[in-house]
């Protein structure tokens, strides 16, 4: 009897090396994943702050189902019953503005990216400043957005129109405008490049300078929206509205789906015809994160966000002063960076063979993303792995 070819097998015959998996992950639930083997792991990435909600959440997974029986997809030249009413979801949570959809973050940046340049359009104005350890995107205009040359090697010439500078100094914003500027685009906690929170000052310093300025101030928050902050867009804890937002990764709990929301004002910048589309905003995707929303309100996911959150600081500053080899804890909400006194890379091998799924960000980072709706006990197992991936 003849066996079918291991996935393993297929993977290195068929995929491109773009990636290096590990294990072979087989199913999900909750905070947990198993392998092939049925050995379980805690998974403290949440897929790279994805599944916000945990593996295969119940009203998620339901609404999925519901949907694929009756409609996945028309094209956007046609109403859609679900689209409109995720709109209005995403926009009475943050500043009112209309929304596009699409797939993915880089999508989502790279519309904000078309709607600035549109709009500065008519005075010759395309300049966006961004951020030195930003990360927006693979595509080739959101891989020119990000100030990490690492990501952009092999990939030259740039697309023109990005200055980078240093990230939380408002001078040095300051100093790159120029009469090409048309915006500022910016995360509000930089996750790739090493979980570093904006500074209060920075962010308003920000507002005031695009106003003055009658710049753009765009918000990445590919990452660090839909709660992972504790709040429902990270933008909001430092008390300013943007004019341009980018979503994804958790916006569907692991359905492909991304948005871009401008502010009501701008509305008429990106009229028909000029930004489209083909699988965006489209019936299975919205589903799915019109169910994450509900079970936001219906679980008060914030507010366990917030509290879990503080727990996971106070027990990662604990670790440190038992003798973990953490230098540096930064953060807000259940998105967490720790710097070590040894390669991160061993770190996130050791966690594995524990039974606990880390993510780095840089060579010496720590990147910890727990599901928002962890518990407290599964919290403080996923620490007592971590401390036995420290001691190997």
């Amino acid at each position: 009897m003849n066996h079918p070819p291991h996935p393993k097998d297929l993977h290195h015959r068929y995929v491109l090396d773009t990636y290096s998996p590990s294990i072979l992950l087989t199913r999900g639930e909750g905070p947990w994943l198993w392998d092939e083997d049925e050995r379980a792991y805690l998974d403290f990435g949440s897929g790279i702050s994805v599944c916000n909600l945990g593996h295969c959440h119940p009203a998620v997974t339901k609404a999925i189902r519901e949907q694929a029986d009756r409609l996945l997809h028309v094209s956007n030249l046609f109403y859609n019953e679900l689209q409109p009413r995720l709109a209005h979801e995403i926009s009475t949570r943050s500043f009112g503005g209309k929304l596009f959809f699409c797939n993915s973050g880089a999508e989502a940046n790279e519309g904000l990216i078309k709607f600035a340049r549109r709009w500065g359009s008519e005075d010759g104005r395309y300049e966006i400043i961004t951020m030195e350890n930003s990360f927006h995107g693979r595509s080739l205009a959101t891989l020119a957005a990000t100030g990490q040359k690492k990501f952009r090697k092999g990939f030259q010439p740039d697309l023109e129109g990005f200055r980078h500078v240093p990230f939380n100094d408002i001078d040095a914003v300051q100093s790159a405008i120029t009469e090409k500027t048309v915006a500022v685009l910016v995360e509000p906690v930089q996750g790739e490049g090493g979980v570093y929170p904006a500074t209060n000052s920075f962010m308003k310093g920000l507002r005031e300078l695009c106003d003055q300025h009658n710049l753009l101030l765009l918000m990445d928050e590919v990452q660090s929206g839909m709660g992972r902050t504790g709040k429902h867009f990270a933008y909001q804890h430092y008390d300013i509205t943007p004019d341009g937002m980018a979503l994804a990764k958790s916006l569907g709990n692991g359905v492909p789906i991304g948005a871009f929301e401008v502010a009501n004002k701008y509305h008429e910048v990106l009229p028909a015809g000029s930004h489209a589309s083909t699988f965006g905003g489209n019936l299975l995707a919205c589903a799915a994160s019109l169910a994450v929303f509900e079970t936001f309100d219906q679980k008060n996911v914030l507010d366990h966000c917030c509290k879990i959150g503080e727990r996971l600081q106070k027990r990662l500053k604990d670790m440190r002063e038992e003798g973990a080899p953490i230098k540096d804890i930064r953060g807000m909400g259940l998105m967490w960076g720790a710097d070590l006194d040894v390669p991160v890379k061993d770190v996130l091998a050791e966690a594995r063979t524990e039974g606990l799924i880390l993510l780095a960000a840089g060579e010496n980072t720590l990147r910890l993303m727990p599901p928002l709706t962890i518990s407290t006990s599964e919290l403080d197992e996923g620490i007592e792995r971590l401390k036995l991936a420290f001691t190997e």
